[in-house]
């Protein structure tokens, strides 16, 4: 006998933006790069910064609430947290989700914290639904967390232009088992080690640990280690992995490309951007290009799902997929029937 699962459906999402800014013409005086270039290949017109209160894993706790009151849910009725921020958070060796579930009072839940770097949104989606799926005391799942990775980019540093676009955020999903709306689909994931030690914060780990010439010699900035060689490596394998997650999601769901409506993309430059909606035959209003948010990592899926919602570009009946890529490497998409 098969017993046929409860859908499992996005109830809410929250998304928090800080107020500061940085405008093209200061990333421009800051890099040394042409204002036009900056906005027209790099695609940043302008991006969030944080504030002196927006750390980590408190403005995830702004996106958890702004969900929680969206969908009127009771944060006793959570019981389970999954955080998915950045490990760039206000202290070292700490597990953010348990001060998440404290802050937003959600005492009936357990929490912990998982890592993909830009796709671990994708990455919790599914291990949400698993669980979901294996375990019956789990009903009501809350993802959410924060991003500033910002603070580690160096903008006299040619080798890391393409992360000029990090910006930061906070971002919140409420999942919940027998919630028919929604209804959370298939998830793809590719992961290529060959790129782990590409970008890396040289300095505060444990092969090179924070010291005084360290930061005078600015080792504690995101960098590349090989950028010839990883621009020929993506070259050959980023877009073909960024589509092939996309078409295995759909596929997983047995949809098909042809039937998406809706593409949450990541910030990216301009080009690449129209590149993957090119090939996947989709024009450019069934998609929003982050120009005017730069890149929050992980958030930038369920950022692009809310404007998407505020614009009426998404619609009941509407399939959406988020798509994700991230340093490491890995590549991730997650399919949804909204509505």
């Amino acid at each position: 006998m098969i017993v046929e699962r409860e859908k499992i459906g996005i109830v809410s999402t929250g998304v928090y933006l800080p107020d500061g800014r940085m405008t093209s013409s200061e990333i421009a005086s800051l890099s040394g790069i042409p204002q036009d270039v900056v906005e027209t290949k790099m695609g940043i017109r302008q991006k969030t910064i944080p504030g002196p209160d927006d750390h980590t894993c408190q403005i995830g706790v702004f996106a958890a609430e702004k969900a929680l009151k969206k969908a009127a849910i009771d944060p006793l009725d959570i019981d389970l947290i999954i955080y998915i921020g950045e490990e760039h958070k206000e202290y070292p060796l700490w597990t953010a989700g348990i001060k998440l579930q404290q802050e937003i009072g959600a005492d009936n839940a357990w929490a912990f914290d998982v890592a993909l770097r830009c796709s671990t949104t994708m990455m919790a989606l599914k291990v949400a639904k698993d669980m979901m799926n294996s375990d019956s005391s789990i009903r009501t799942v809350l993802l959410a967390g924060g991003y500033r990775n910002l603070d580690f980019i160096d903008y006299e540093n040619p080798r890391t232009r393409f992360m000029y676009n990090l910006s930061a955020g906070g971002g919140a999903i409420i999942l919940q088992k027998g919630f028919n709306n929604n209804e959370l689909l298939e998830t793809s994931l590719i992961t290529d080690g060959s790129f782990s030690e590409d970008v890396v914060v040289v300095a505060g780990g444990t092969k090179h640990p924070i010291t005084g010439d360290a930061i005078e010699n600015r080792l504690n900035y995101l960098d590349v280690l090989d950028p010839q060689g990883m621009k020929e490596r993506l070259e050959d394998k980023s877009m073909k992995n960024f589509l092939k997650v996309i078409r295995y999601s759909l596929e997983k769901s047995n949809l098909t490309e042809a039937e998406i409506d809706y593409l949450a993309i990541l910030h990216m430059k301009r080009s690449a951007h129209d590149y993957v909606l090119k090939e996947l035959n989709l024009r450019d209003e069934q998609s929003i290009y982050l120009d005017h948010y730069g890149h929050m990592g992980q958030i930038d899926q369920i950022l692009s799902l809310e404007l998407a919602l505020e614009q009426g570009k998404v619609n009941k009946g509407d399939l959406v997929v988020l798509v994700s890529a991230g340093i490491g490497y890995a590549w991730g998409a997650t399919t949804i029937r909204w509505g």
